[in-house]
């Protein structure tokens, strides 16, 4: 399942106001890529601007990944701005859907908090 959030502002204003609230929030930005700006100058451009800002909450990430170590390759968590038919979006894989692949019920918790937390994020930073 995708959490997706519509925004009125720029996919520049979304995106840093997404930096913003996911620190006020307790979680790093570990990495903004340009997606849109990479494939242009790698000569395959996409017709509508793409970053994707990736943040992660260390208390949850040293949690998931002492119980399990797989769970690294769903690490940070990634959501992507972009503008398409006249409308900034944010989305990302909700969390809960990302753990079901590890089969860590016990996980599921941190999960669903996490998931809360990083749609509220999206929410203030569309507004």
């Amino acid at each position: 399942m995708l959490i997706n959030v519509e925004s009125h502002r720029s996919v520049e204003e979304v995106r840093s106001r997404l930096e913003e609230k996911a620190k006020e929030r307790g979680f790093g930005v570990l990495s903004v890529h340009e997606v849109s700006w990479i494939l242009q100058e790698k000569g395959h451009p996409i017709d509508y601007p793409c970053v994707i800002v990736e943040i992660c909450q260390p208390s949850s990430a040293s949690r998931v990944l002492s119980q399990n170590p797989y769970i690294a390759t769903a690490l940070p968590c990634r959501i992507a701005v972009f503008r398409k038919d006249g409308r900034t979006l944010l989305s990302t894989i909700a969390p809960t859907t990302m753990l079901e692949m590890f089969e860590e019920p016990e996980l599921e918790d941190t999960a669903r908090e996490v998931e809360q937390t990083i749609r509220e994020i999206m929410e203030e930073s569309a507004r």
